[in-house]
């Protein structure tokens, strides 16, 4: 079964960090570019951050940038986000996503986001609250 499992999420008091992994079984993720994504009650989903699986380069939102990092480890078919200085800000359902794009940058996380083909895990909730 092709598939995407997030974990990681829980509750944390502001300036806490987190890391979520995701990993995925049924596919290998080696050909695939990755991308992490969150989602509030009411709100569309928000791209954070992606990865090339071409050349490894990243990419994350301004929001995020210094705060947030996404990696990989192809040998274990896992993609992580670490986030640091989270804020109240941050709560939502975060989601891992993959798909085969070839494009890096801001580009590449539009795509994967509007890419009937992605692949998407079923989200792990993130609540930052003191």
């Amino acid at each position: 079964q092709v598939q995407l499992v997030e974990s990681g999420g829980g509750l944390v008091q502001p300036g806490d960090s987190l890391r979520l992994s995701c990993v995925a079984s049924g596919f290998s993720l080696d050909d695939y570019d990755i991308g992490w994504f969150r989602q509030v009650p009411g709100k569309e989903r928000e791209g954070l951050s992606c990865m090339s699986s071409a050349d490894g380069s990243t990419y994350h939102v301004p929001s995020v940038q210094g705060r947030f990092t996404i990696s990989r480890d192809n040998a274990k078919n896992m993609v992580y986000l670490q986030m640091n200085n989270l804020t109240p800000e941050d709560t939502a359902v975060y989601y891992c996503a993959a798909e085969q794009v070839g494009i890096t940058g801001m580009a590449l996380l539009i795509r994967i986001w509007g890419s009937k083909g992605t692949k998407w895990g079923q989200g792990t909730q993130v609540t930052v609250s003191s």
